[in-house]
């Protein structure tokens, strides 16, 4: 009872996202892919990364989502988001950049644009594979529960928790279901491999995962283990999204996690999101 009361308090709202078969037409409308809509003299994002065939090539960003926040904001109970403007998700999908390396920053890119009348339906760039050129999609939003998954609540290091089955029992006391398919706004993530708050703060400190931990000094490592969840929150987490016999799928049935730091959010500084990149 005691476990799950602390599990309890872990709530965050979340706005669970589903794909709709209805598909808008409307400028600024939110959805999954299509051609994003953007203001005039928007330079599209490109990456310079090595492929999964180990080519390297400066390569434009796939468009992945774009969000009319004063439609979502309805869903947005505890008031996180900007309430007006259109936040906008790319990512990198021929790199699947995987976010272990501070210079990965690049391979994911998030934008907000305050004035949604300043902005219209902008072609894809020329280079862009037409595979990465995803089709539109319309989504279904609903604001949902969310609690600490099991490595983030691991992360606390709770004397009552000893082992996943005691996590599990304390789960289903408050009835918590995640679904397989997961694609959400806000709350907390739903983790394929580990905890990824603790990465994001040792990357933002300028530690590199790729060259391993050890080289991270023990007070910046207790400081991220104990403060990360506090200052980060994720911003966006995105699954396998298929409508009408497509299917948009990143990795291995993975998911790509954006991140950002409070602060960032407060302050509207979309530039400074982290990306992760999970496969099952």
């Amino acid at each position: 009872m005691e476990l799950k009361n602390k599990l309890k308090k872990t709530l965050r709202n979340s706005i669970r996202l589903k794909a709709d078969e209805k598909v808008p037409t409307v400028i600024g409308a939110t959805r999954f892919g299509g051609k994003p809509d953007l203001p005039d003299g928007f330079e599209w994002c490109r990456y310079e990364g090595k492929n999964c065939e180990e080519k390297t090539k400066n390569r434009p960003l796939s468009f992945i989502a774009q969000f009319n926040l004063e439609e979502i904001s309805k869903y947005d109970t505890e008031k996180l988001l900007p309430q007006k403007g259109l936040l906008s998700f790319f990512y990198d999908a021929d790199i699947i950049g995987r976010g272990f390396d501070p210079n990965d920053s690049g391979c994911a890119r998030v934008f907000w644009f305050e004035d949604i009348n300043r902005i219209k339906p902008v072609e894809f760039p020329s280079d862009l594979r037409e595979d990465f050129r995803y089709p539109p999609i319309g989504i279904r939003a609903n604001s949902e529960d969310s609690y600490q998954d099991y490595p983030d609540f691991l992360l606390q290091k709770d004397k009552l928790l000893e082992c996943w089955d005691d996590y599990d029992r304390a789960a289903k006391g408050l009835k918590i279901n995640t679904p397989d398919n997961s694609s959400k706004l806000l709350g907390w993530a739903d983790i394929i491999r580990g905890n990824m708050t603790v990465e994001c703060e040792l990357v933002y400190r300028g530690y590199s995962p790729s060259d391993g931990w050890d080289k991270v000094t023990p007070r910046d490592k207790q400081e991220a283990v104990q403060s990360s969840l506090k200052k980060w929150l994720l911003l966006f987490q995105t699954d396998t999204v298929e409508n009408d016999g497509f299917k948009l799928m990143l990795g291995d049935f993975g998911r790509i996690y954006y991140y950002i730091r409070k602060e960032d959010l407060s302050a509207k500084r979309f530039d400074r999101v982290r990306l992760i990149m999970q496969c099952r």
